[in-house]
């Protein structure tokens, strides 16, 4: 079987980094399904009603994916949301919905998604973190915890089932231009641009094409990776 005749689940796939990623998947010829909470997914995707928060809700997603299209080969976990305040004003509920989601949907998909790879023999698992998970930023206590998370997930599942021919591996995107960054001040934009060494926010095809990468056949000896898509904004760290 060839990489782009594998099945696909984007987590978070109704827009934004979700939405690029299942339609640059979809564009190179793999069988691609999205899960979204509302709205809608791209023409060619099977989409699935999911949230991650509720483990029936996953067990059903992969249930029907795995119907409609065959069991999952590749899966690329981006759903997220963030509930940004300043610490001292950050509430137990800002904290646990960012960590519910962010952190504890992606074991959920990533639990149920390793037991069909295991017996293949084969899989790819892309986390889709932050800059800000080894960066960090005011107000995001919540969000950075929940990203930098990922980067020990990935890790440890490298680890236990590397030997199966499973790969884990988290995408780190920085500022990329997107409907939640188009609603910043011009001036919050230009302050970014110069903080970033490639002078530009990011595109969602950056991202997308480095998700493509990962999950491809030559990536096969990749595993525990944390590749930043940032421009270089968050070097070193």
């Amino acid at each position: 079987m060839t990489d782009q005749a594998r099945v696909v689940l984007v987590t978070g796939g109704s827009k934004g980094i979700g939405r690029a990623i299942a339609e640059a998947f979809r564009d190179a010829g793999y069988r691609v399904a999205a899960t979204c909470r509302s709205g809608g997914v791209p023409d060619g995707v099977l989409p699935v009603v999911c949230d991650i928060t509720d483990q029936v809700q996953v067990d059903a997603a992969f249930e029907h994916v795995e119907a409609e299209l065959g069991f999952v080969e590749i899966l690329i976990a981006n759903a997220g949301v963030t509930k940004d305040t300043l610490l001292m004003r950050m509430s137990d509920d800002d904290w646990d919905t960012v960590i519910d989601t962010n952190l504890t949907g992606t074991f959920r998909v990533v639990r149920r998604a390793s037991r069909a790879m295991m017996r293949a023999r084969f899989g790819r698992i892309v986390l889709v973190s932050s800059v800000v998970a080894l960066l960090g930023s005011p107000g995001q206590v919540n969000y950075s915890s929940s990203k930098a998370a990922l980067v020990g997930m990935a890790r440890s599942v490298t680890r236990e089932i590397g030997t199966r021919g499973v790969t884990c591996n988290v995408v780190a995107p920085g500022f990329i231009d997107t409907d939640m960054t188009a609603v910043l001040g011009d001036d919050v934009i230009a302050d970014y641009k110069k903080r970033i060494p490639a002078g530009r926010l990011g595109s969602v095809d950056d991202v997308a094409s480095t998700a493509l990468f990962l999950a491809s056949d030559q990536a096969g000896y990749i595993s525990g990776a944390v590749l930043p898509v940032d421009g270089g904004l968050g070097m070193g760290h």
